[in-house]
């Protein structure tokens, strides 16, 4: 899919705070000169395309009683999208990424209680074969993470 500006300025925009009103989309449609189906249409389409994997809010697990942890694995080149798969599987994955690195598997766990976080990672250890390594949030940082379209 080939992004042109509309597309590229709604990926912007949507990084932001949506406003607090009982029509969002309608509302940041309005902000950027389109209908609100335009904008869902085209949000839509890029997420098919998969420009986008998804689109909602992060929440603050901890914050909410909840618990989650960075973990990585080692997985090899040949199963890495069977892997991938199950570990996706998980509701509780909350992403994952491939990097180039022994470590090669990134994901965060984001469970209910502290105890969920264990039980996660050793149902995708005993579905994989693989170790999968915890590295516990100790101290937060807000970094105020954009990506530029």
């Amino acid at each position: 899919m080939k992004l042109d500006k509309t597309d590229r300025t709604i990926l912007n925009r949507m990084q932001d705070d949506l406003p607090l009103v009982s029509h969002p989309y309608a509302a940041v449609a309005k902000e950027l000169g389109l209908t609100e189906d335009d904008l869902l249409d085209r949000m839509s389409r890029m997420k098919d395309a998969r420009v986008i994997t998804r689109f909602g809010p992060f929440f603050d697990a901890a914050a909410l009683g909840g618990a989650f942890c960075l973990c990585a694995m080692a997985v090899t080149t040949e199963d890495f999208e069977t892997v991938l798969t199950k570990v996706n599987a998980h509701p509780e994955v909350a992403h994952n990424y491939e990097r180039t690195h022994r470590l090669n598997m990134w994901f965060v766990l984001a469970t209910e209680t502290f105890e969920g976080i264990a039980n996660t990672a050793e149902a995708i250890e005993r579905e994989t074969g693989i170790a999968v390594l915890q590295f516990p949030k100790l101290q937060e940082f807000f970094i105020g993470f954009r990506v530029a379209a």
